[in-house]
């Protein structure tokens, strides 16, 4: 499936450790724009009915076993086949030597060649999980993400209302900053949610009256992260008398991102309220509820049980009396 987004071939070699055979046409401006991958079976024997030549080429041992029982002749005819579609890359597997007939129709038709050292299955299974989070799909938002127990929790709201002040005692309390200010989100499954920080601000803050700081710096390595899940969406927002606030946390409320329904809390914000510790509380809650406990419904039954003893203890009074 083509994606609106692309990686540079060379951007991929360099990430799995792909030794370069050959550097094809175009290698240095050669972007890959599907996710998808294919091992070349039925291509070998001729057939390429819904071929996609945009998709990698990985040849493993399989492959390799079928044409070494081929004759010189035939085996030249399978690779002039496959190599004169415009694929991006052939790669071979298990560090495997190329076949003369491979190198011979390389050179005829400018193809890039690559290897790698591991097994196929291990090295398919790689190549599309990375391919799948440079090509997903992404959005970047005004906010600060955190890791609090594991859970990663971003934190929204307007421009002044202490989203980086909440952060940075997040962080003095031992959890993870991942991004102030801009966070870019990428859809990584189908519901899947991957924050990390634009590279040229990644690990600083703004505090006001303070100015930018170096939270890696400050803190020590400890207390920042690249990346981390979306798990729990906060919205942080001015307190509002007369405004209802959810007193229970029985209504379960979403916050939709790219697709995607994310658990969210809003917390009202007003002097005297330690937000650090309320959104730590809110992560480990979260925690909890996607381990099947859920605090608020507990209780609700617990009362619900107090009125049904009390209302039968009445009415055996009742009809004792």
């Amino acid at each position: 499936m083509e994606s609106l987004y692309s990686v540079k071939l060379s951007t991929l070699v360099e990430e799995f450790g792909l030794d370069v055979l050959r550097k094809g046409k175009g290698y240095d401006k050669c972007l890959i724009r599907t996710e998808d991958v294919n091992r070349p079976g039925l291509q070998l024997i001729g057939f390429f009915d819904y071929f996609d030549p945009m998709r990698l080429q990985v040849l493993g041992k399989v492959e390799s076993t079928f044409l070494e029982g081929m004759s010189p002749e035939e085996r030249r005819k399978s690779f002039e086949q496959l190599l004169a579609q415009d694929i991006p890359a052939l790669i071979l597997t298990r560090g495997m030597e190329p076949f003369p007939e491979c190198l011979e129709m390389a050179e005829k038709y400018d193809r890039t060649l690559l290897s790698s050292q591991e097994t196929t299955s291990a090295f398919m299974g790689a190549l599309i999980s990375g391919l799948r989070t440079n090509l997903s799909p992404r959005i970047t938002r005004h906010g600060v993400l955190v890791e609090i127990y594991g859970e990663g929790v971003l934190i929204l709201g307007e421009s002044g209302v202490g989203k980086s002040e909440t952060a940075i005692e997040l962080i003095k309390r031992g959890h993870r900053l991942i991004a102030d200010d801009a966070v870019e989100i990428k859809r990584v499954a189908a519901h899947q949610l991957v924050g990390s920080a634009p590279e040229l601000i990644r690990h600083y803050m703004e505090l006001r009256g303070i100015g930018v700081v170096d939270v890696r710096q400050l803190f020590g390595v400890s207390a920042v992260k690249d990346e981390a899940n979306i798990d729990l969406v906060v919205n942080l927002e001015q307190w509002r008398d007369g405004a209802m606030y959810d007193r229970l946390g029985l209504e379960e409320l979403f916050t939709t991102i790219l697709d995607v329904q994310v658990p969210a809390v809003t917390i009202p914000v007003k002097p005297g309220r330690n937000l650090a510790v309320i959104v730590e509380v809110a992560a480990m809650n979260n925690r909890h509820k996607k381990m099947g406990y859920n605090a608020a419904q507990a209780f609700t039954e617990q009362i619900n049980r107090h009125f049904d003893e009390a209302m039968a203890a009445q009415n055996q009074q009742e009809e004792e009396e």
